[in-house]
């Protein structure tokens, strides 16, 4: 008994550090600290489960050979992959991971059910939709984040199958009519619910195949939001509250990070789910049409401009960590505050290929937290800023969001740098960004294009600054 009570002491200790870890994630400067807590209270309740549980007879959990070989193999792949992953490649490794996630909370599922079926017992109706829940929801979590996964690695494209939505909507009508049938006592059998099983993955794929590059963020949010609804349930059928309480917080802050992230591009979820919008090349293709003539500027003349700014603004975009250059940078930042230059980052909610991927990414370079502007609070200061310098954003500083009807990001929160007094546009080329149109900032009299690899670019820019 008195094992039983430590146990759920440390349970509730757990839950505990998942709340707190939680609300530090919010903020960059608490978010390391934070996770470093949760991690600590996911640890206590895994070490408490494997030698304080004791199951309805009274006996504490066998196989422990097994559970410590998969726990050494498990953390050796999770460390090996969390050093080795570049910061460009984050993405994938959230999204490959949400997808193990939901594999884990699907096989609990099937662990169950089949424990149900060998026993000869019968599941309650109840019992049953808990089952089925995490079996549905936990395999279209983790088929759709490996598609996610090639996507953002870019060994998958965008299919479309012909009648695209009906086949979806038929295919997930199936899968619930099925269940249905299940829990209502009409069918049952192992076959069935392998059907189910089988149904519920091929739905995760062609969920996710059709949606195009810019709504990424959008679908890993949403998936992570599934992979711990599915962790809540397997906390029903083991009546685990940490389990309960972390699936749902991860299934509730992701749906709200969903939310933010289509009211940030002004997309309702219906129409990121199928819509498409952003399909295609990863890459981008070249602009569609010409909006007039493009200035060029060289590295020396962007010097002077930066050099003798009051105030400046750098963008961050995809470009700066595709090139790997946060470094250099964060070293262009300081080269241009040693000499009195007040210098700001304007974060756009969906930068990157992920929420926060921008603001990690910076971090990782040491800028300071407090120069990591969100775009509500930092666009009133393009109208007082000398410059700005955009470093590899496209859609994000796009004005056809504001003045074209008919443009598909149309009506999405941009970043309003063409209040700016000078614009510097840090570019490979003329390729369009995920949206694959044009970009009209690209023919605005105040801007300028800075055009070559970002990292070598930025690294003549701190010379030239260092030369002035």
């Amino acid at each position: 008994m008195m094992q039983e009570h430590i146990l759920q002491f440390i349970y509730m200790v757990a839950s505990v550090t998942f709340m707190i870890g939680l609300k530090m994630l919010s903020k960059p400067d608490t978010a390391r600290k934070g996770n470093l807590i949760a991690a600590v209270g996911m640890g206590l309740a895994i070490f408490g489960t494997i030698f304080l549980y004791k199951g309805s007879n009274g006996e504490h959990l066998g196989n422990l050979i097994w559970i410590f070989a998969a726990l050494i193999i498990g953390t050796g792949i999770g460390v090996y992959m969390a050093k080795s992953v570049q910061m460009t490649a984050m993405p994938q490794m959230v999204s490959f991971f949400n997808g193990m996630g939901g594999a884990c909370a699907a096989l609990i599922s099937i662990i169950e059910f089949n424990h149900l079926e060998q026993s000869g017992m019968e599941a309650h109706g109840q019992h049953l939709l808990i089952i089925l829940a995490g079996l549905v929801i936990g395999s279209i979590s983790f088929s759709g984040s490996i598609v996610a996964y090639g996507k953002l690695e870019g060994k998958i494209g965008d299919y479309n199958l012909p009648l695209q939505q009906v086949f979806n909507l038929g295919l997930l009508g199936a899968v619930l009519v099925m269940s249905g049938l299940m829990i209502a006592g009409q069918i049952s059998g192992l076959s069935l619910f392998y059907t189910i099983l089988g149904l519920s993955v091929l739905y995760g794929l062609i969920f996710v195949f059709p949606i195009g590059g810019a709504d990424m963020p959008v679908v890993i949010s949403l998936l992570n939001s599934f992979t711990g609804v599915a962790a809540a349930c397997g906390g029903f059928l083991y009546d685990n509250y940490v389990m309960l309480i972390g699936g749902i917080l991860v299934g509730s802050a992701g749906t709200i990070l969903t939310v933010t992230m289509c009211q940030a591009m002004n997309r309702s979820l219906l129409n990121v789910l199928v819509g498409n919008f952003g399909g295609g090349s990863s890459s981008g293709g070249p602009a569609k049409s010409g909006g007039g003539a493009v200035r060029e500027l060289g590295a020396s003349d962007a010097a002077i401009l930066l050099k003798y700014a009051k105030k400046v603004v750098i963008v961050p975009g995809y470009g700066l960590a595709v090139a790997q250059a946060q470094h250099a940078c964060h070293e262009l930042e300081t080269n241009l505050e040693d000499g009195g230059v007040d210098v700001k980052y304007a974060i756009h909610p969906v930068a990157g290929r992920m929420p926060g991927h921008m603001n990690v990414l910076l971090a990782e370079s040491n800028v300071s937290y407090n120069k990591l502007v969100e775009m509500e609070d930092i666009n009133p200061e393009f109208a007082t800023t000398d410059v700005v310098l955009v470093v590899g954003a496209n859609d994000v500083v796009n004005p056809a969001a504001k003045t074209d009807p008919s443009s598909p990001i149309y009506g999405m929160p941009i970043l309003d740098v063409e209040n700016a007094a000078n614009i510097i546009i840090m570019k490979r080329s003329m390729k369009a960004g995920y949206a694959g149109i044009d970009n009209e900032l690209f023919y605005n009299p105040k801007a300028h294009m800075l055009f070559g690899d970002a990292k070598d670019t930025l690294t003549k820019l701190v010379s030239e600054v260092k030369a002035l």
